[in-house]
């Protein structure tokens, strides 16, 4: 697993493979891995699982499900957050997926980046300048850009785009969105923004910038706003493909499947705390609201 043991989506994980009748320690044992938006050290732990055969690998990432696929064509692998697996090449058909690769789609962000950067606007009326940062090292996040571009133009919002590759760089970053007089920002999936979350939020916090985000975590934790599939709903259904895999079934004749749950997650204490008032229609459509 590329996942901290810690972490909600870990209770999740475990509890569908309870409700499967399986038992950490006992008649199943879960090595967690944690790259930390790290990808080299996701090569490292591809590797050791590769080494020690494991029955099934579960990858959190599409970077990390890329590794694993040129890693081994024989231990399967189950994707619980990867993005277009289609697109990207990892299989063939979410009917038929091939090979040695199954699991859970969270669909390409492209198809959800017209409705967040509409959530954006009515937070934001005036909403006209919005920052985006990407990973270039992610294989899909130049595809998101090009049509964050396309989508934003139609909604009259110009985006400065910055790259992120290193912890390191955040700072700069945060500087680049001043001197841009972004009004707002937009985080692109990425295994390197969820790990370094908090550093995120730390400087939109001291910016007062407003982030949108994927994943519920980012405004669990202070983030303005995220939209996206329920993630923890993605790894229960994950231990169900686990499940099928041990009782034998081939993982190219389990068809991926798409996520059937969205969330949208509001925390209304840092829009307060921001001086923006959240309309009332949006809140009452709103999956969680945070006071």
């Amino acid at each position: 697993m590329g996942l901290s043991p810690e972490s909600k989506a870990a209770q999740h994980f475990r509890r569908g493979l309870r409700d499967a009748g399986y038992f950490d320690g006992r008649n199943v044992v879960i090595e967690w891995r944690y790259a930390k938006g790290d990808y080299e050290k996701v090569q490292a732990f591809v590797e050791e699982f590769v080494r020690t055969k494991v029955n099934v690998m579960v990858m959190d990432s599409t970077v990390g499900t890329e590794v694993a696929k040129r890693a081994t064509s024989t231990i399967p692998i189950v994707m619980a957050l990867v993005l277009d697996p289609v697109g990207s090449g990892l299989i063939e058909s979410l009917a038929k997926p091939g090979a040695n690769i199954t699991g859970l789609s969270m669909m390409s962000n492209v198809d959800l980046n017209s409705k967040r950067l509409q959530l954006l606007k009515e937070v934001i009326p005036k909403l006209t300048r919005a920052a985006v940062i990407w990973n270039p090292y992610h294989p899909l996040h130049a595809k998101q850009v090009q049509d964050l571009k396309e989508r934003a133009s139609t909604l009259a919002i110009e985006l400065s785009f910055v790259v992120v590759r290193a912890p390191e760089q955040f700072g700069s970053a945060f500087s680049d969105f001043t001197k841009a007089n972004a009004q707002a920002l937009y985080v692109i999936e990425d295994p390197l923004f969820f790990a370094n979350r908090q550093t995120i939020l730390s400087l939109a916090s001291d910016n007062q910038l407003p982030t949108l985000h994927d994943l519920r975590r980012f405004p669990e934790e202070g983030a303005l706003m995220s939209y996206g599939p329920d993630l923890y709903d993605l790894f229960r259904r994950a231990a169900i493909y686990v499940d099928r895999i041990l009782k034998g079934a081939e993982p190219a004749g389990l068809p991926v499947e798409q996520p059937t749950r969205f969330e949208l997650v509001i925390n209304l204490k840092t829009a307060k705390a921001l001086g923006l008032d959240i309309p009332a229609t949006l809140l009452a459509l709103a999956d969680d609201v945070i006071e």
